[in-house]
């Protein structure tokens, strides 16, 4: 067999373990990528895979440096024809951040696919196996070529622009918000249903092959009566700051006068804590010199301004990077 496909292990309740037959208070990292490839059937009939365990932690501990690494190893192993595509266990609390990034730095064509599990390996029906064979199968398949980075999780294929947990406790925890799926896997087959519009791995602008830190964005959340000066102290150690806004993106006037303050320095994207719709234009944003986020969430905003700051840091053509990515 000669298609093969390489898994990148990096932690999280996938390769957990807990009390027996229970499904929360467990302890990540209890098993390598060996341990969670002998625990899938018949993957071995989908494609040669092959495993590498290059993180054992929870995916809140995942940093920036970890997905400059991954994107680097992904662009340089790219280039051997025997390799049909890429698959990445994730923990799930940051799986919808690292897709969203390696969609914008990936140069290839070829799947690559992130997959995971809400319920530990030891617990009764763990969603891990079936997760991952899902994702092998994606990612081997040619219908998935030049489709982007994608997550596969409970039968369902999500898009990393769109990509969202939705939920903390079910094994359906991803969606794709407004947007819904790009398909669903029915055991080993794709069934592709749309697919995305947006720019995306070999026709995006970004060039991480000399980055070796990237410009530091940080998220600040809006709520009634909160304190403008968190706006301020970011200002001062960071590059640039997404607002996760009330409604559609927006916030009271002390913090109009804090970003009015601060846009002129460093770039202020208005993105909103609301799972769904659209942050567009408002007069506010050229009164206090903000962007407006369109659909990006909040971390996906954060990391696409993280981006582009490589890129520039002309206020126009940042904006324009919102509406195309």
């Amino acid at each position: 067999m000669n298609k093969r496909i390489h898994i990148f292990a990096t932690g999280g309740t996938i390769s957990a373990a807990g009390s027996e037959g229970k499904t929360s208070n467990y302890y990540d990292g209890e098993f390598d990528i060996d341990a969670l490839m002998s625990s899938i059937k018949g993957a071995i009939a989908l494609a040669s895979a092959e495993g590498e365990q290059i993180l054992n932690v929870s995916s809140e501990d995942i940093s920036c440096n970890d997905w400059l690494y991954m994107a680097k190893r992904i662009n340089e192993m790219a280039k051997d024809d025997d390799i049909i595509g890429f698959v990445i266990t994730h923990g799930t609390n940051t799986m919808e951040e690292t897709a969203y990034f390696l969609n914008l730095t990936v140069k290839t064509d070829k799947p690559v696919v992130l997959t995971g599990s809400m319920r530990p390996a030891t617990a009764n029906s763990a969603d891990g196996p079936q997760n991952l064979y899902e994702a092998i199968a994606l990612a081997s398949s040619e219908e998935a070529v030049g489709k982007g980075v994608m997550v596969v999780f409970s039968d369902a294929i999500c898009g990393a622009e769109r990509v969202q947990k939705m939920n903390c406790f079910r094994p359906d925890a991803f969606g794709g918000r407004d947007f819904g799926y790009l398909g669903y896997m029915q055991d080993n087959v794709p069934v592709f249903l749309q697919e995305s519009a947006k720019r995306h791995t070999v026709n995006t602008e970004f060039d991480i092959s000399g980055v070796d830190k990237l410009p530091k964005v940080e998220i600040a959340y809006f709520y009634a009566d909160a304190d403008p000066d968190v706006l301020r102290v970011m200002a001062e150690r960071s590059d640039g700051i997404v607002i996760a806004g009330a409604g559609s993106g927006m916030f009271n006037k002390a913090w109009k006068e804090a970003v009015a303050e601060i846009s002129g320095r460093i770039p202020v994207v208005r993105s909103t804590r609301i799972a769904n719709g659209i942050v567009a234009y408002d007069h506010a944003d050229d009164e206090v010199g903000s962007l407006y986020g369109l659909t990006h969430s909040p971390v996906h905003a954060r990391i696409l301004l993280s981006l582009a700051l490589t890129v520039t840091d002309n206020k126009a053509k940042i904006q324009k990077m919102l509406a195309e990515y």
